[in-house]
């Protein structure tokens, strides 16, 4: 990716080392929401039945907007010079990472307000990147790194300990700064479906369901999710930010982030009643969906009879 041609986001905090205190205990709030990447959480999940997306949203919006134009490139007076090997691997040092991450947030940022001044004639409430290393403390509870990123609906921001795309290349075989960018563009996607309401009537719903059907649901709103992260991929693409084989990191690490991917890593066998986020092939579908359109009223994965 030219990700040194994005510009920074202004939101984003950087906490630093540990400091959630205490122990795992949550506070209350909200509920995290997990991009698909969540290592510990998806284990959880199987072994003890607990559902970590039973809180999260449906629809995106009501209305139903005309399609937007592409947003206009926001190349950065201050870019960093990455260079081929920074271009291609992009985070291999701590502060790159940061740097690299936030950049890819106000890129986001540029997409979306277009978007939503297009469609709702309103700009975008941009999400609030937290940075951290270790543990955090959320409006959502306290979480460990190991979990993966997330975004909490109860303070509307994306936490993220970089190490993670560390990771996602040996732990997951999906390497490269788009794939990074796409686990970063799905937890903004979360965001999108806070503030067009999706969250919010998926609490309605769920609370009527019962955990296999709340799964089900739950499933619809990660690749809705996905979805939005191909629409960003879509306007990176236009403006010529990507690189030959961007692409393709995207989409392997979409798939390696399926659900029965990781429980045939974990367990050797897949339970499809457990699978909160979809399958591999769900999830490179709609991200591919995304990157093709650039319209969100593509991914509508509400609607359809099998997403």
């Amino acid at each position: 990716m030219r990700w040194g041609d994005m510009r920074r986001s202004e939101n984003v905090e950087d906490r630093g080392g540990s400091s959630a205190g205490g122990r795992g205990v949550p506070l209350g709030g909200g509920m995290k929401i997990g991009g698909g990447t969540l290592i510990v959480l998806v284990i959880l999940s199987l072994v003890f039945g607990i559902n970590p997306l039973q809180f999260l949203g449906m629809m995106g919006s009501d209305v139903s907007p005309p399609v937007p134009q592409a947003p206009p490139p926001s190349a950065s007076p201050s870019a960093p010079d990455t260079g081929a090997a920074g271009s291609r691997a992009g985070t291999a040092a701590p502060a790159l990472r940061k740097e690299f991450a936030a950049r890819v947030v106000g890129d986001t940022e540029d997409v979306w307000n277009a978007l939503f001044e297009a469609m709702y004639q309103k700009r975008y409430p941009p999400t609030t990147l937290t940075l951290y290393t270790g543990a955090v403390r959320s409006g959502c509870g306290v979480s460990s790194a190991a979990a993966g990123p997330f975004y909490c609906p109860a303070d509307q921001r994306v936490y993220l300990d970089t190490s993670f795309f560390d990771e996602l290349s040996r732990r997951f075989g999906a390497p490269g700064d788009f794939a990074q960018a796409y686990v970063v563009a799905h937890e903004v996607g979360h965001h999108v479906q806070n503030m067009t309401g999706t969250m919010r009537r998926f609490d309605s719903e769920a609370q009527r369901l019962d955990e296999r059907r709340r799964n089900a649901l739950s499933i619809r709103l990660e690749l809705q999710a996905d979805c939005y992260a191909g629409v960003w991929g879509h306007f990176a693409q236009r403006r010529n930010l990507l690189e030959p084989g961007d692409l393709e990191e995207g989409m392997r690490a979409a798939g390696a982030v399926g659900d029965d991917t990781i429980m045939k890593r974990t367990q050797g066998y897949v339970v499809p009643d457990a699978m909160n986020h979809g399958t591999a092939d769900q999830r490179m579908r709609w991200f591919r969906v995304g990157l093709a359109s650039g319209d969100p009223r593509k991914c509508d994965t509400f609607s359809v009879a099998q997403p």
